[in-house]
């Protein structure tokens, strides 16, 4: 079906309210867009304390994401290969962070992992290790609101991936293991790798869970979204700059997208 028969079908009184909410989604990017103090970005991106929030912000979602696909990956070939009593409640379970406020999901890690919680306890009783309020609580935090959309991800990969290949493998003599590493990762890699920067752009924004379990301080677990809001109050025109970055991610992150979810709902 060509692109002019499809919107031949368009009711014309759906046109109206379709462009208000384009208007509504690109209205507030332009006025960012219009407000930027672009004589001065440079100055403002060469700011250390700009540069730091840009560093801490880039390693910890890098650090996310590589926990998300060391967990997330073995977790979404259970959730599309296996078959057990309960499997849609654990699926439900797992996407949760995408619903669950933020804050809550920060409340939660630290009621579990703090000095005081059921995990966190331990870790400080029997080895010192006071997790809240460091780099590390930032990564653990990012990675908490940002591995669902790499699970979803990667299982639609594994539910779209034609088993054929892995049957042959496996009458050949190959062993489960190997028909994963050398069959199905390779069969998935595109799905892995849309769900590794879905993941990366989460973790890059997160801004709730991260105030509440890591808290905010400069250097430690101040990343761009904390530094954003920190700024509004005091160096508007920093919040800007640091805005136009997050902006820019997002933007990069569609583009790397663009085959797999654009292209592929315009087919």
């Amino acid at each position: 079906m060509t692109r002019t028969s499809r919107g031949s079908g368009i009711p014309p009184v759906l046109l109206v309210p379709a462009a208000v909410g384009l208007l509504f989604l690109l209205l507030p990017l332009v006025g960012l867009l219009a407000r930027a103090p672009w004589a001065d970005l440079g100055e403002h991106l060469s700011d250390p304390a700009v540069l730091e929030a840009l560093r801490l912000s880039l390693f910890s979602a890098f650090l996310a994401t590589l926990v998300c696909l060391v967990l997330g990956v073995p977790l979404a070939w259970v959730l599309a290969r296996a078959e057990f009593r309960g499997l849609r409640l654990v699926r439900a379970l797992i996407t949760l962070p995408l619903v669950l406020p933020p804050v809550v999901g920060g409340v939660a890690l630290l009621l579990l992992l703090g000095r005081r919680g059921l995990i966190g306890q331990h870790l400080y009783d029997w080895f010192g290790i006071s997790l809240p309020f460091t780099t590390a609580a930032v990564v653990i935090a990012e990675a908490f609101v940002a591995m669902p959309f790499l699970v979803i991800a990667v299982e639609g990969a594994l539910r779209g991936a034609d088993r054929r290949y892995e049957d042959a493998a496996a009458t050949l003599g190959a062993g489960r293991w190997l028909i994963f590493r050398r069959v199905t990762l390779p069969l998935v890699a595109p799905g892995i790798s849309a769900g590794a920067v879905l993941c990366f752009a989460r973790a890059l924004g997160e801004f709730g869970a991260t105030i509440t379990f890591a808290g905010n301080f400069p250097g430690v677990t101040r990343t761009m979204p904390l530094a954003v809001y920190l700024s509004m109050e005091t160096n508007p025109e920093a919040a800007i700059v640091l805005a136009l970055v997050l902006l820019f991610v997002s933007v990069v992150v569609l583009v790397s997208l663009r085959g797999r979810w654009i292209s592929g709902a315009s087919s």
